[in-house]
């Protein structure tokens, strides 16, 4: 397939393009910075100068594709919640994919499967309740943030477009995302659950976020919400337990959530809530998941970590 990827240059984008590469399609890039960029999305990535506006010469390369992967958007969790960090949020998720849309729509020649991220911050804060595709959207910024973004990718239906909004979790390796900045208290001996401890963790190896996006650009019958988690949450206690035991390191100290809610604010509440949400639709659909149990998970990604700890 002929495959446009916004946001292919972040965690999970480089390695998208990657595998894509290797299976064989053909891959091109939008990005502000072509050259920097160059090499990080694989060899044979074509990299299009993107500049965020609604038009330019970028949409030439939207004529003949077969599929567009919208990852766009400012990272959620890199800083406190201000009124101007939120409008970044809003503007880097929401605005782009209403650009990218639209500019679809103007092609003679249309793609024919939009797959857009979003989140499992659309079903908002919530207790022990199992949250599937069909579940009703939460209260609260993320859950109306994701609803917006959303909205915006769907508007491609109009125009016969398959879409498929990608609502994903906490995405697993050891080159990005959030598991990195839980490794350093687990090495130093100081590793512990963000209290309150029962909140649900909902997760995904990126091999396995990779491959649903896959499964869901060869499967015409996948359309609409599809929850980008494993088929097992664990609670936050869990989390820290099965993380280390991997590592072979305690998990002891706690982090009290209201020294989060004081340091970050709002995004705080990130943290000491969650949702338990599973894959339904995906299982349903025969996907098969390489790491279904948190432990295979982490396990698969720092096996090169803990032989370290141990030698040292």
């Amino acid at each position: 397939m002929n495959v446009v990827i916004t946001g292919g240059t972040g965690f999970i984008g480089q390695a998208l393009c990657a595998t894509l590469l290797q299976s064989g399609h053909s891959v091109s890039v939008f990005t502000r910075n072509p050259e920097q960029h160059r090499h990080q999305s694989g060899v044979g990535a074509k990299q299009v100068l993107w500049n965020g506006e609604s038009t330019g010469d970028w949409e030439r390369v939207l004529e003949g594709a077969d599929a567009v992967i919208n990852l766009a958007g400012a990272p959620i969790a890199d800083a406190r919640w201000t009124p101007a960090r939120k409008q970044l949020l809003i503007n880097s998720r929401v605005h782009t994919t209403r650009i990218i849309v639209d500019a679809m729509s103007r092609r003679s020649s249309k793609p024919r499967v939009l797959i857009s991220a979003s989140g499992i911050g659309y079903y908002g804060a919530s207790d022990d309740r199992v949250l599937e595709e069909g579940s009703v959207r939460g209260q609260g910024f993320l859950a109306d943030l994701c609803l917006a973004w959303e909205a915006e990718a769907l508007r491609a239906a109009e125009f016969g477009a398959r879409v498929v909004t990608l609502r994903t979790g906490m995405v697993l390796e050891q080159d990005g995302g959030a598991l990195p900045k839980m490794l350093l208290p687990f090495r130093l001996f100081a590793g512990g659950p963000i209290m309150p401890g029962t909140q649900w963790v909902s997760w995904i190896h990126r091999r396995d976020h990779i491959g649903l996006i896959q499964w869901a650009l060869a499967n015409n019958h996948v359309s609409g919400p599809l929850n980008a988690v494993a088929p097992e949450p664990v609670t936050m206690k869990t989390f820290c337990e099965v993380l280390g035991r991997v590592l072979h390191r305690p998990s002891w100290l706690p982090v009290p959530g209201i020294a989060l809610n004081i340091l970050l604010g709002e995004l705080g509440t990130l943290m000491t809530t969650g949702q338990r949400v599973v894959p339904a639709r995906a299982v349903a659909g025969g996907y098969p998941f390489q790491y279904p149990t948190l432990e295979s998970a982490l396990q698969a990604i720092l096996t090169g970590t803990t032989a370290a700890l141990r030698a040292a």
